[in-house]
């Protein structure tokens, strides 16, 4: 079974820094990863895609448009058999709050802890097996 983890971001960045992190695992098929530039663009697609193999989503909080916060409930209600992790610039104790409150199972503050969140793509993976 193919897995792939939904990353919603809207800076240009983000894309070439997770596939240089992961790129063994990218390159050996252990899994996949989708870009999203937008929270709208991530509700569409995480609403498309009715196959388990999606097993995380790991998305920015602050985007234009709709942010991540706002997106969450939303893609919670399409998706709850998919776990969210939210990333921020600002890791302070109400945005930790909200966050965890809309559904999210974690919080990750910039710059990611790559270590961290390989254990926890890990577990992700182990439970999808």
């Amino acid at each position: 079974m193919s897995v792939y983890i939904l990353i919603v971001d809207d800076e240009p960045d983000v894309e070439p820094m997770f596939r240089q992190q992961f790129r063994r695992d990218l390159k050996s098929g252990r899994f996949q990863m989708e870009f999203a530039p937008s929270a709208a663009t991530a509700l569409v697609r995480a609403a498309e895609v009715r196959d388990p193999s999606l097993i995380l989503i790991l998305s920015d909080i602050n985007m234009p448009g709709m942010s991540g916060l706002e997106m969450l409930p939303k893609v919670r209600a399409q998706r709850p058999d998919v776990p969210v992790i939210m990333i921020t610039a600002y890791g302070d104790a109400e945005t930790h709050r909200k966050a965890i409150e809309n559904g999210a199972v974690g919080l990750l503050t910039k710059p990611i802890d790559f270590a961290l969140l390989r254990i926890e793509i890990d577990n992700r993976l182990g439970q999808a097996a």
